[in-house]
This record gives structure tokens, C-alpha cells and sequence, in this order.
């Protein structure tokens, strides 16, 4: 009996199915595992034994055995369709399951969407890696998303894409999914709780909901709410997993929420070969924070780094030099000149009218007794809201009165207690802080609109400044503001003062659910939508593409952050944006004394903020602790100790230098401040991705489809195929598809009677896109290109035009000897988890009945013109004199490919070795660690023990799984699964 090699194809129950792996069990016996390829068990994992199975078994019925498809047996038959149409499209067929080679972009760049250089570079990248495992960096507005999706689409092409699993935030779930569907044609499945219960109401108990769908898009706060999720995700797989915004899985010590999000996706990253992180926003400035995300990708990458330098803070670029990509405006300016116009920043100051200036007086007499350093950073929070809003300063102050009443009266409550320690804050302390507070309270509740100068500014920049009437659905405004309490000011009182109906004004903020967030995300992109202004607080500010029909951006007030004020500005200054992005800070000027100078701080953050834009690219490195929150600390501790205006900008350009009292250098190179590597972080002009196309026997996706849906058993109604300019296939939706489309998104699911559009010119893909979001729908002409579902199903179709294992005799009328034939093979050799690691296309010719030369498939297709030139099918083929040369052309065929094997083996083989010593060299130096920080520890002998005994064995499980993933995925296989697809001979 021949051996089952990994990378056989059997038939088995009356299914095809690829070998992964071959394992020996009892008896001698042989256990396969398997992988579905026929159409109702693809993607389906089994396991055969092999005499349980093997037709040898008389019980048995014959079409249920095992059968091991060879080569040298296939039959050769001939094909009946006129100009051998059926054995082209078969052929086609084939060529397009091909596993390509890593070094080149096959699909990606021709997605749906003006693609720019820069925005390839993260998936060759990735690409040139053993595993597709990187953390997409690019600065706010560059097309993370984009660059996600070129990479997946290169992946699914590849053969590794048919499971995947993307997480984000609630707001961007719509977002995502119609990027990657209408670009690329992914289909990701929404999923929330309530359709988690519904899958599981419809499963089996032990059923895992998460294999339901292949591919779907959840949020990350609900996958972390039930604790009965870890289970289901812990017993699947995906091929890629993609966690987007992955700042906010990172281990940043914010809570119990985030360490929950951080476990989570530090779970998921080990469930999937392919883990891609998108962040703008991926460090906080703590390398232990970064070194997390990182260790998602590669937790082997940062031990090497923390046994060489004895320090886990302590990385540099080398250790982590594949696992990223971080680009910022500055770096693909060349790129972008066409694609975001430069933006237009002013700020506008308002004069503070007499009751406001009456508040800043007050507040800059009071000396709060009670809060942290004597209340004066109280002070700073009170200045912070009232420069805000009134109304925003006034819900401050009140919630102090509240809180101070509060503690009055639990004092009287324990004034018995003897034993109380007393406090270092008296009750006359109390009382003069409330007093103080009354006073300023009395004064914020004078202040009307009409004594609100930011808010008169606000409406003289509008209507005369902007000359904005909100007339045009295409010029709307996006305001933003810190304060909720504001923005309900803002929602109340602008449509009268603009004279728009409520309807005109959305507001967006943090206490709305994910639904309402997504529809008037949704409404303010669409044309027909009443909506004029969208109003929103910081969960606006992350993400959201709010400019497609916005230009023009507001700060109503300044968030002391110059991260924040980056992502506020990404929302309209991004990719996609064909107008100036007119942005405009709303600043209340106070002549009181110390309140000017904080008005004078806030400028500095402005100019900081287009400093950053255009010579450095993060704004964070300004202040240098990279977190919003931490940044916003840093101006109230600058405002409250009473710091000038001068030397706080000293400050920032002494951090932005390198010279500030805390060294951040080892983030210097990831912010794009490492200037000896100028040369490795050029300019994105002179990145050239290498393009590759697989030969076809089509000239276009638009042929090959076309030609597919003519030459069905069963033609599809109404098919209409317009050849001219739109380039437009129109059909009746098959009723063969409707089992397929049922596990999509709903919105792609149609009625049975609906017609279907196809079109394969991206330009016409894109205005259909804007279109259809005018239209608060989903795009109802797809794009017609290898990724989409119908292609993938007129394939399987195709792939059945002759029956299982044969093989058409195709008689071409040029480029072939008289008496020649060719045998045209397809092989691969896979690794050990059975997935090709090697494929080559073999044409093995023969004369006159004798072996003549092996060629590739180029050569054969330029010298028969084969699918470029018409063929005369006389149907006068008979193969079968052609059987004999089967199993010698197989014979040839394997010569040749093991040639091929070597020479691959011998670049694959130093990888391999490299990569077992490195982990072993890992792991000593990780246990070498482990004792030194054991005996550092001040435990007791047996703690000490247990816990070595638990680190050790955590050790050894991370290693022993790394060490067994690049022994399968870098260890070849030393027989070719080998299958004949075509006999050329010659037409004389």
C-alpha cells in the first residue's frame, strides 16, 4: 500500500478532502486528518482512520471507501463545449486556487479605493514574514483600515483567509464592515449579544458559537462582559484575527475594564497564525505598555530583549523591527498631495463679557481650603470647565456643593466618636469653601447667551466667517466639546440661533448604545439626512470617518491634550477628504490677571499641535508621557502651579528635543525621532511594491465571469452582460447562492427575484460607494473582482465541469510539434500542518510518444497562446492512447519538482535551524532570569518553590508551543501532491 503523504487529496463519504497531517496509531493503523475541499464540507476539520475507511472493508459502499486521488489515474476525457469553453474555464479554474509566493501583491492594490504607495507597505511587509503577525502604527487619518484590508485581501487570495474574526469598538463595527465590503468584498458577519443568544438558541449545547459564521466583526466590550465567551474562544480558531484600536487592549493599568479587554485579546492572540493590531495610538509612553502589545504578536521578540539587556523596559528597533509599521503625515506627503488637501487652522478669540469676566475675578480670589494641595488644583478643574461653558462650570461648582453638604452632615453623624482621628480639613474650612462656592455659583447663573462670548463667537464664525447657512447637504459641521454638560447647551439653544429646525443638530456622546451611535454616524454622511451639525464629545474622536460631507471642524473648547486635539482634527483632515479641512479653536480671552496667561498656555498647545503635523508627526512626544488623560494632568499641574506661558514651551521643545528630565529615547525610534536610520525611513516615493499576476487564459475578472455564467448547466435569469464603458454584469440572484449568502451580512442578502449587479471598474465601485451612503444603504453594485462570493462560487462551479479526478484533452492549433503532447501539472509540497508551502505549475512534453523536456507553464501558454487565440473544437480528440504516458509524465513531473524542493530546502533549512537555537537560547536565559528574580525575592523557601515550579511550567508551555508552530509551518514535506489538470496535443 503507497503511503498517504500530508497534502493528498482522498475521497472519502463521498467528499474531497486535503491531508493535513498523518499520524500512526494502533495496529499500524493511520489516522488522517483532514480538511474539507468539497463545497458542503469545505473548511471542515475530520479525522479518518485509515482501515476504518479503506475499501478493502466490504460493508462499505463503494462511493463511501477511502480512495487516495493519484495522479497517474486520472482519466483523460474529451470535452464536447464549443472551443473548448468548459475545459478553459476548468483550467481558469484551477490557476485560481493557486497559493501564490509571498513576495509579490497579487490582489491588494486593486481594491476598490484610490490606492497610495505607502498604504502597501504594511502588507508586503507582513507578507515577507513566516507569519502575518503586525501592529499597523500609521498616524490618525492615513487609512489603517485601507492597509488592513489590502493585507487580508493578499491573504484570502493566498489560501489563508477563510476564518476571520475582527474586533473593534462599538462605534466603528457599521464603519469597518462597509470598508472591508465594499473595497474588498469581505463579508464580516455583525455580531452581538443578542445574536450570540440566537446562534446558540439554534446550536447544539456543545456547539461553539464562534464557528458559526467564518467570518464576523464584534466589539470588544462584548466579547469581554461574558465570562462564558472565553470558553467558545479559547476552543476556536480563525486564520486572521484583527483587533482594531488596539491601544485599548494593551496592559495600560487602567482598571478593571481594561485589564479584562487586555486578557482577553492576549487569549485571542494564540488563536489565530495571522494577529493584525491597528492603532494610532499604540504606547503610552511606558514600554511595558508597548512590550504588551508586542507580545501579542511575538512572545518570544521582547524575551530576547529583556535577557540581553537584563531588562524588560529595555528594547530596541532590532527585536521588534518586523512586528510594526508607523507612518506619519509628514513622511507620505508625496503621497498625499492629491488625496488630503493641506488644512486651514485659526483660532478665534473672544473677549470675555463683563459677567464673565466678573467669574474669572471671583475665581482668581478664592483660596479653596478643602481638595488636594489645598484646593488649588480644585481651582484649576473649576477654570477648566468654566473655559468650557457656563453652564459646564456651573455643574462643577454645584457638584462641589453637593459633595462638600455631604460631608457636613456625616461629620454630625460621627462627632461621637472619640476615638476618630481628626482631620487635617476643619468644618470652618468647609463652610468658607461653600460660601466661596455660593458666591461663584450665583455669578455662573448670571451669565446668559447674550453674555456667553465664546458662544456669540461661535455664531458670528459661523454665519459670517464661514458664511455657513446649512443649506448645502454637502457642507456640514462637526463641533466638538469636552463637556457633556455643553454640549446639551450647544444642542438647545443653535437651532434657533442659526435658524435650523432641532432635526439639523445630532449629538454624539459617550452614554448613547452602539446602535444609536452607529445611525447618527450614519446619518451625518448621508446626503438626504436632515442633519447639518453633529455635535460631539471625546467617543467622537477615535476612529469615525466624519468627512465625507465635512470639511469644516470646530473646537468649542480645547481639550488639554495634544493627542486628543490629533484625533478630533483626523476626523475631517484624513484620507478621502477632497476639500481644505477648515479648522477653526474657539478661545475666551480674560483680561483678569493669571486667567490671560492660561489662554496663552492653550496657544501653546495649538502651535504645538501644527508643529507636530508638519516637522515631527506625534504630538505626544511634546510632553512625553503619551496619553491623553496623563497630558491633561501635566496643563493643570502647569496651571495650577502658576507656570509661564514661555517657559511651559521651553519645557515641551526641551522633551520634543530629548532634553527633559525624563528620557524617553526608547521610544525615540518608534516616534519617528531616529535620525541615523533617515536611510531606512525614507520618504514612501521610493518604496516600489513588486506586482505579480498569475497567468490566466482570461483577459479580465469581467471575461471570466461573463464566459462562467454563460456556459452554467443552468443559465441565471435575466442575465444581461454589458461589455461597453460600465462594464456591467446583471443577473437574477441564483438560487444556487442563496446558501452561501445566508451566513453574510444581512444587508448583502437578497430576495430570490432581486437582481444582482457586478461591475469590475473600481472608479465606478467608488461613486457607487458615496452613492449608496447618500442613500442610507449598502451599495447595490458590487465589486466584481477574484475576492467576491459569486467568483468564488462560479469557481467551485467550474472546478466540476468534468468529473472527480479527470482531466480534459484540449487539441491546440499552435505551438505544439506534430505528435507532441504536454501534461500539465499543478503541485505543491506542504509543511507539516498541511497547508502548501511550495506550489509550481509543471509541463512535462512528449514527441513522438518519447519524453522530450519540462517547461513551466508560461512557456506552454506563450507558445500555444492558449485562451488567447480561439480553438476549433472538431471533437476528434481520443486519449486514449494518451493513458500511457500518464504515470512516466508523472514520473518527469516529480524529477523536476524535487529540483525544485532542494533549492527551496536549501535557503528554508538555515531559517528553520535558526529559529530552534534562538528559542533555546531564549529559554536558558528565561530560566536564568527566573532564579535570579526568585532570589531577589523576600518569600519563604516553599513559596519560592511553587512559584519557580508554576513559572517554569508556564516557560515550558510557551516555548513548547512555539517551538512545535515553527517546526510545522518551516519543516517540508518530502512528496508533492501532484494533480493532473490538462493534456495539450497537437491539432494536426
Amino acid at each position: 500500500m503507497r503511503k498517504i503523504a500530508p497534502g493528498a487529496r482522498i475521497v472519502c463519504r463521498d467528499a474531497e478532502w486535503l491531508v493535513q497531517q498523518v499520524v500512526t496509531v494502533e495496529h499500524n493503523d493511520a489516522l488522517l486528518k483532514v480538511t474539507g475541499i468539497s463545497e458542503c464540507v469545505q473548511g471542515k476539520e475530520f479525522c479518518f482512520l485509515h482501515q476504518v475507511e479503506h475499501p478493502d472493508r466490504p460493508k462499505r459502499r463503494q462511493r463511501h471507501q477511502l480512495r487516495v486521488l493519484w495522479p497517474e489515474e486520472t482519466d483523460l476525457v474529451t470535452d464536447q463545449s464549443s472551443g473548448y469553453v468548459h475545459s478553459l474555464l476548468f483550467l481558469e479554474a484551477q490557476l485560481r486556487q493557486t497559493t501564490l509566493d509571498p513576495d509579490c501583491l497579487y490582489v491588494g492594490h486593486r481594491g476598490a479605493m484610490d490606492t497610495l504607495p505607502y498604504q502597501l507597505l504594511p502588507a508586503v511587509q507582513a507578507l515577507s514574514n513566516p507569519r502575518q503577525r503586525i501592529l499597523i502604527a500609521d498616524n490618525v487619518g492615513l487609512g489603517k483600515t485601507l492597509e488592513c484590508g489590502i493585507l487580508v485581501s493578499e491573504l484570502i487570495r493566498r489560501g489563508r483567509g477563510r476564518r476571520i474574526l475582527t474586533i473593534t469598538t462599538k462605534s466603528m463595527m457599521e464603519q469597518f464592515q462597509q470598508e472591508f465590503w465594499h473595497r474588498f468584498t469581505i463579508p464580516l458577519r455583525r455580531l452581538d449579544s443578542q445574536e450570540i443568544r440566537k446562534i446558540r438558541a439554534q446550536l447544539p449545547g456543545n456547539h461553539n458559537p464562534f464557528n458559526y459564521y467564518d467570518r464576523s466583526i464584534i466589539s470588544i466590550d462584548t466579547l469581554k462582559q461574558d465570562r462564558e465567551y472565553r470558553r467558545f474562544l479559547e476552543q476556536a480558531r480563525w486564520d486572521i484575527i484583527i483587533i482594531d484600536e488596539a491601544h485599548n487592549v494593551a496592559r495600560r493599568s487602567r482598571g478593571e475594564s481594561a485589564s479584562l479587554r487586555a486578557k482577553l485579546a492576549e487569549r485571542l492572540s494564540s488563536r489565530s497564525d495571522t494577529l493584525i493590531l491597528l492603532s494610532a495610538t499604540p504606547h503610552d509612553g511606558r514600554p511595558e505598555s508597548f512590550a504588551s502589545l508586542m507580545n501579542m504578536l511575538d512572545p518570544t521578540a521582547l524575551l530576547q530583549a529583556r535577557f540581553a539587556h537584563a531588562n524588560e523596559r529595555e528594547y530596541t528597533k532590532d527585536d521588534i523591527r518586523q512586528l510594526y509599521i508607523r507612518r506619519f503625515k509628514k513622511d507620505v506627503l508625496n503621497d498625499l498631495k492629491t488625496h488630503i488637501p493641506e488644512r486651514r487652522v485659526v483660532p478665534v478669540e473672544a473677549d470675555a463679557s463683563g459677567k464673565e469676566e466678573q467669574v474669572f475675578e471671583a475665581l482668581a480670589q478664592i483660596h479653596f481650603q478643602t481638595g488636594s494641595k489645598g484646593g488649588a488644583l480644585f481651582k484649576t478643574t473649576v477654570l477648566k470647565a468654566i473655559l468650557s461653558s457656563p453652564i459646564a462650570g456651573l455643574e462643577t461648582v454645584e457638584n462641589r456643593i453637593n459633595t462638600l453638604e455631604k460631608s457636613l452632615k456625616e461629620r454630625c453623624k460621627e462627632a461621637e466618636k472619640s476615638k476618630k482621628q481628626p482631620s487635617k480639613v476643619t468644618e470652618e474650612d468647609i463652610h468658607q469653601d461653600l460660601s466661596a462656592l455660593t458666591s461663584l455659583q450665583a455669578k455662573l447663573k448670571a451669565i446668559a447667551p447674550t453674555d456667553f462670548a465664546k458662544y456669540q463667537a461661535l455664531i458670528r464664525l459661523i454665519q459670517q466667517e464661514l458664511q455657513w447657512r446649512g443649506k448645502d447637504p454637502e457642507d456640514r459641521l462637526v463641533i466638538f466639546t469636552g463637556r457633556l454638560a455643553t454640549l446639551n447647551f450647544l444642542r438647545e439653544h443653535l437651532p434657533s440661533a442659526l435658524g435650523l429646525p432641532k432635526t439639523a443638530i445630532a449629538a454624539l456622546d459617550g452614554g448613547l448604545g452602539d446602535t444609536e451611535q452607529m445611525a447618527i454616524v450614519r446619518q451625518f454622511g448621508q446626503r438626504q439626512e436632515p442633519v447639518r451639525i453633529l455635535i460631539a464629545t471625546e467617543v467622537a474622536s477615535e476612529g469615525l470617518n466624519l468627512h465625507y460631507l465635512s470639511h469644516k471642524l470646530i473646537h468649542f473648547d480645547i481639550p488639554w491634550s495634544l493627542m486628543t486635539l490629533q484625533q478630533r482634527n483626523g476626523r475631517i483632515d484624513r484620507y478621502g477628504q477632497t476639500r481644505t479641512p477648515e479648522i477653526r479653536y474657539l478661545l475666551t480671552r480674560s483680561q483678569v490677571a493669571g486667567m490671560d496667561e492660561v489662554e496663552r498656555i492653550i496657544q501653546v498647545l495649538l502651535r504645538k499641535d501644527e508643529q507636530a503635523m508638519l516637522n515631527i508627526g506625534d504630538p505626544s512626544v511634546f510632553m512625553g508621557v503619551f496619553d491623553p488623560e496623563a497630558e491633561e494632568q501635566i496643563i493643570e499641574q502647569v496651571i495650577t502651579d502658576g507656570t509661564k506661558a514661555n517657559d511651559f514651551e521651553r519645557m515641551l521643545d526641551n522633551n520634543a528635543q530629548g532634553k527633559g528630565e525624563e528620557d524617553n529615547d526608547f521610544l525615540a525610534w518608534f516616534l519617528g525621532e531616529d535620525v541615523e536610520d533617515e536611510e531606512e525611513t525614507a520618504p514612501s516615493q521610493v518604496f516600489e511594491p513588486r506586482y505579480a499576476q498569475f497567468p490566466s487564459l482570461f483577459t479580465s475578472d469581467f471575461d471570466y465571469a461573463a464566459a462562467s455564467l454563460q456556459n452554467l448547466e443552468k443559465v441565471p435569469p435575466n442575465l444581461r452582460i454589458n461589455e461597453g464603458n460600465d462594464r456591467l454584469i446583471e443577473l437574477q440572484f441564483p438560487q444556487e447562492l442563496q446558501s452561501r449568502y445566508e451566513r453574510l451580512p444581512k444587508e448583502l442578502q437578497r430576495q430570490e427575484t432581486e437582481l444582482m449587479q457586478l461591475c469590475d471598474n473600481p472608479e465606478r465601485i467608488m461613486r457607487e460607494i458615496d452613492q449608496a451612503r447618500a442613500q442610507n444603504t449598502w451599495s447595490r453594485v458590487e465589486y466584481l473582482w477574484p475576492l467576491h462570493p459569486m467568483m468564488e462560487w462560479l469557481n467551485d462551479r467550474n472546478l466540476f465541469r468534468f468529473g472527480r479526478q479527470e482531466a480534459p484533452a484540449i487539441a491546440v492549433s499552435e505551438g505544439l510539434k506534430p505528435q507532441e503532447v504536454v501534461f500539465l501539472f499543478f503541485a505543491s509540497f506542504p509543511n507539516q500542518s498541511g497547508a502548501p508551502i511550495l506550489t509550481r505549475w509543471v509541463s512535462v512534453c512528449f514527441e513522438q510518444g518519447q519524453y522530450a523536456h519540462t517547461e513551466s507553464l508560461e512557456v506552454t501558454l506563450e507558445r500555444t497562446q492558449l485562451g488567447r487565440k480561439p480553438l476549433a473544437n472538431r471533437r476528434d480528440v481520443h486519449p486514449e492512447p494518451l493513458m500511457d504516458l500518464r504515470s512516466p509524465a508523472v514520473v518527469q513531473a516529480k524529477q523536476y519538482l524535487q529540483q525544485e524542493r532542494q533549492q527551496f530546502q536549501a535557503t528554508l533549512d538555515p531559517q528553520l535551524q535558526e529559529q530552534l537555537e534562538r528559542l533555546e537560547t531564549l529559554k536558558s536565559r528565561h530560566y536564568e532570569q527566573l532564579t535570579l528574580n526568585l532570589q531577589d525575592a523576600e518569600q519563604s523557601t516553599s513559596k519560592q518553590q511553587q512559584r519557580q515550579e508554576a513559572e517554569k511550567q508556564r516557560i515550558e508551555r510557551a516555548f513548547s508551543d512555539h517551538r512545535r508552530w515553527v517546526k510545522l509551518s518551516m519543516t517540508m514535506e518530502a512528496e508533492p501532491f501532484i494533480k493532473l489538470v490538462a493534456v495539450l496535443v497537437c491539432d494536426a
